[in-house]
């Protein structure tokens, strides 16, 4: 059954219609603005898969881009910010290709990966300087929107879940003490 004919069934059995289900079944299937759209294409998704994977490179186990994070971000943007942090994000892909051509002549996705390493290392400064000094009504910096949404998307996805933690499918008791290892991966 569909949301739909739930909400038909719903109307049925209190003897008419619900007012604002037509708003409920809007609401679930809400299309993305113009701009963050533009995030859904390809490109744009490989940029951004190429970003995260740049945060979380292959080490062991997978980086974030064969975890599918550069299409679980757009997702989380459209349906999770409001329209000034869609703004905000939006604007700061541009300066960070910007500061890509700009130190080194190349787009971000042309980068070396030390490249992009070392350009993220001194963004990510940036962020953390302005966050430290950070006023409750500025608006957030894009990139820690971005290590953000790396860092949810990874760990929430299998490839993040089964292989970077340690996961059990059918968990046992609780147990709060315990032993720790230095190494051992966190549990999923």
């Amino acid at each position: 059954m569909n949301r739909r004919e739930a909400i038909n069934r719903v109307a049925w059995i209190f003897g008419g219609a619900i007012i604002g289900s037509q708003l409920f079944l809007e609401g679930c299937t809400r299309p993305a603005t113009t701009d963050v759209a533009t995030l859904f294409e390809e490109d744009q998704i490989n940029f951004l898969g190429d970003i995260a994977d740049t945060i979380l490179p292959p080490t062991g186990s997978p980086g974030a881009k064969e975890a599918g994070v550069g299409a679980f971000i757009p997702v989380m943007v459209r349906d999770c910010y409001t329209e000034e942090d869609q703004k905000v994000f939006l604007e700061g892909l541009n300066k960070l290709e910007e500061s890509a051509n700009k130190k080194y002549k190349k787009n971000f996705q042309q980068l070396s990966a030390t490249e992009r390493t070392d350009l993220l290392v001194e963004i990510d400064a940036e962020q953390n300087e302005y966050h430290s000094s950070k006023e409750p009504e500025q608006p957030n910096h894009y990139f820690r929107m971005i290590k953000q949404l790396t860092l949810l998307g990874f760990f929430t996805s299998e490839l993040g879940a089964t292989k970077a933690l340690r996961y059990n499918p059918i968990p046992g008791r609780y147990d709060g003490d315990y032993p720790y290892k230095k190494g051992d991966k966190a549990w999923a």
